[in-house]
């Protein structure tokens, strides 16, 4: 069936559009029509990002008034902790931060802050554009009380950029860090906050699946001290949210959660917590480093997990990330540490995961530049980046890319899931070299 899908007048590459679609009828020319709008209810076929929307800086407005994630303290080539430089031309100049002390072929470099509205909307609107059906906001069990008023202001710009760009949300906790004593209790009043006052379930854009709101809860069995060791108080936590809440809860857990091994907890205790998810979305950032590994991955991991949900009736949503870099977060680990190889490797993850019978599946992540995993518009070439400093850029592996060519390749990998192009163990470099033109 067609859908008719119609936004208002913007423009994207110096063209004007009235972006007016038959979704069906046509393939839509990423960088010069926006996508369909996805659809709320349902996962299956739906590709989705991690969104971090952490990043601060002096004069965005946000409470503290000062640099949050790009560095450690005030930004110099020795204090960043960021590794992939974003490209920033299509920000406007409310969303762009000076970078001191550095410049780009000369000029002022610049970074950006995910408080302004602009900020957001321009994300989402590069989500609509590359066909990415929407976006996992993080939302961190400690800073939901001491940031609140931050949060709330980040939480409703997502909920607009989503409305207005056709593309779909949840909220994502993430428990690293969470103090056992007070995490149910700070989780039950946030999310009665959320759909209570906030009302953000009422949103047309909030993701649904079975009838029901999706949250996610990320950290839960993972085998050391930074998360919840407890597995009755995580079991505790997984049926408020589907009893009491009654929402569709989705996990986020230990890649060795199946086996209680590797980065799981080995606490029997936890199996009764992995069982009681909805939708279980294992971590795999880190676990493997080449496309050969990801394709043993697929055997070990991604086959056999999907069986046991199967099995019990659960829906499974693996996780696929582009490479892994934080040279600049931690400085004694390596340069490019997991090589991008222009796309191949994260190529070969979204096959391996269609291939082994996922129906959606999660990218890591959109914006996460401090472990140089953001598939979102970043610089192409070394030249594009500010000197001095270690950066990463696209060309890092020998590759001559553009700057979205990760969103391209998020495109291709949504068409594979929405079923409009064929699933294939080679990346299909020609069809992305032609988007856009």
């Amino acid at each position: 069936m067609s859908q008719r899908c119609v936004y208002p007048v913007h423009s994207v590459a110096k063209r004007m559009f009235f972006a007016v679609a038959l979704c069906a009828s046509f393939q839509i020319a990423l960088g010069t029509m926006p996508s369909c709008a996805a659809k709320a209810s349902g996962l299956s076929g739906k590709v989705l990002v991690g969104y971090q929307g952490w990043f601060r800086c002096p004069g965005d407005g946000s409470p503290k008034n000062d640099w949050s994630h790009w560095s450690k303290g005030a930004p110099t080539p020795e204090t960043m902790s960021i590794d992939l430089y974003p490209d920033t031309s299509e920000l406007s100049p409310a969303s762009k931060c000076l970078l001191p002390g550095v410049t780009i072929e000369g000029k002022p470099g610049y970074v950006f802050s995910s408080f302004p509205k602009g900020t957001v909307e321009k994300h989402f609107e590069w989500m609509r554009s590359y066909e990415i059906d929407g976006a996992l906001l993080q939302r961190f069990i400690n800073s939901i009380g001491p940031q609140q008023a931050e949060g709330d202001t980040l939480l409703k710009n997502v909920r607009s950029a989503a409305e207005a760009n056709g593309r779909v949300f949840a909220i994502e906790y993430d428990l690293s860090g969470a103090h056992p004593q007070t995490a149910l209790q700070q989780l039950q009043e946030d999310w009665q906050y959320l759909t209570g006052t906030l009302k953000i379930t009422s949103s047309r854009s909030y993701l649904k699946d079975n009838g029901k709101p999706v949250v996610a809860i990320w950290g839960l069995g993972f085998g050391d001290a930074s998360h919840i060791q407890d597995p009755a108080l995580g079991l505790a936590i997984v049926k408020w949210f589907k009893d009491t809440a009654h929402v569709r809860v989705m996990g986020g857990v230990p890649a060795g959660w199946r086996t209680l091994s590797a980065d799981s907890s080995s606490n029997p205790g936890w199996t009764a917590v992995y069982s009681a998810l909805d939708i279980v979305q294992p971590w795999t950032v880190g676990r493997y480093r080449t496309p050969e590994s990801a394709d043993q991955w697929k055997d070990t991991h991604l086959i056999p997990d999907l069986a046991l949900t199967r099995q019990r009736k659960q829906a499974y949503m693996p996780v696929i990330f582009p490479g892994f870099s934080w040279h600049n977060l931690n400085r004694n680990s390596s340069e490019n540490q997991i090589p991008r190889l222009g796309g191949k490797f994260l190529w070969r993850q979204a096959y391996n995961a269609k291939n082994a019978g996922a129906s959606f599946v999660k990218i890591a992540m959109f914006d996460e530049v401090n472990e140089g995993t953001a598939i979102f518009k970043a610089a192409a070439s070394r030249k594009d980046a500010p000197e001095p400093g270690y950066w990463l850029t696209l060309d890092a592996d020998g590759d001559n890319l553009p700057n979205d060519w990760y969103l391209r390749l998020a495109a291709t990998i949504s068409q594979m899931f929405h079923g409009t192009v064929p699933a294939s163990p080679v990346m299909p470099i020609s069809t992305l070299k032609g988007f856009g033109k």
